[in-house]
């Protein structure tokens, strides 16, 4: 009963909220043909160096979202000449096809498959320990952010990047902290997306929560990631206040709360950007998330 409620009201219910928030059906149908044709012309782009000796870069990506790192990376080299050796972790969508398309288009890239991180995971955070985190990485993939790049290979700090981003002038504070990382390094959002009581999160972790954490970008230390607290954190926030697509931000500035912080000039790197070029001059990254989608699937990208 409760698959047939949801698949005959709740699901189109919010599929159809969802084409109203983009401005109704043709404007909806609009925007997904520039997300097709964004898809056809990643496929077109320059290849994109990954410089095995340069400055690591994570992405998690798939078969859904290769594309968009495919556009970050090359709008991140076509601003910037320093060396970047970028690092595909596989959400677990990869195939051959997919392993050979990445390599084909950035040439040394390092791809991370799936087998090799389950392979990791089972010797660095074994399911017997960690069963929580365990059970959200089926049900929640945004966790992988951090179980997943986190636990991967030996450096001390990790510079992770969300695809659905563009460059536009080249990011200097992140490419500092790139070359001397201390503490942590993130965005700033338009408005605080958590998730959850902030007093709530206080309580778990025993610092104040940093405010308007965005993840686009995200650097930290790996080393100083307490696997057990946020196994145990991430299991409290969801038994007490429910389930939320923002549990892995949440996470993540509960995590650094008591971190020294490089925090990322919001108007230069902008979350959710308007449907304008004006702040092209002085933007030098923008992360199209929500209604934003709109403009990076129809324009922004082809102004790259």
């Amino acid at each position: 009963m409760q698959y047939l409620i949801n698949h005959l009201y709740r699901y189109p219910v919010s599929k159809w909220k969802t084409i109203q928030r983009f401005g109704g059906i043709i404007s909806y149908r609009k925007m997904l043909a520039g997300k097709q044709e964004m898809i056809k012309a990643s496929t077109l782009l320059p290849p994109i160096i990954s410089n095995q000796k340069g400055y690591k870069i994570y992405f998690l990506t798939g078969q859904n979202y290769l594309y968009q790192t495919l556009f970050c990376a090359f709008s991140l080299k076509k601003v910037s000449k320093i060396p970047f050796q970028f690092i595909l972790i596989d959400d677990g969508s990869f195939d051959q096809k997919l392993i050979n398309q990445a390599n084909e288009q950035m040439p040394d890239v390092k791809i991370i498959t799936k087998q090799e991180v389950e392979a990791n995971l089972e010797s660095k955070l074994p399911i017997k320990d960690f069963p929580y985190l365990h059970y959200k990485r089926k049900v929640y993939p945004h966790i992988k952010k951090l179980t997943d790049i986190h636990t991967i290979g030996d450096e001390t700090y990790k510079l992770v990047l969300d695809s659905d981003m563009l460059f536009w002038n080249e990011p200097l504070e992140m490419i500092n902290w790139l070359k001397d990382p201390e503490g942590c390094l993130y965005m700033l959002d338009t408005v605080e997306s958590y998730g959850y009581d902030k007093k709530l999160m206080h309580d778990l972790c025993g610092f104040e929560i940093p405010k308007l954490l965005n993840v686009g970008v995200f650097g930290s230390n790996s080393k100083n990631i307490n696997w057990s607290n946020l196994e145990n954190w991430s299991q409290e926030l969801e038994y007490k206040q429910g389930g939320s697509y923002f549990l892995e931000q949440a996470l993540s500035a509960m995590l650094i709360a008591n971190e020294q912080k490089t925090i990322l000039n919001k108007k230069q790197y902008i979350v959710n950007p308007e449907d304008s070029k004006s702040d092209d001059e002085i933007a030098k990254l923008k992360h199209y998330v929500d209604l934003s989608k709109k403009y990076y699937f129809e324009k922004a990208w082809k102004n790259i």
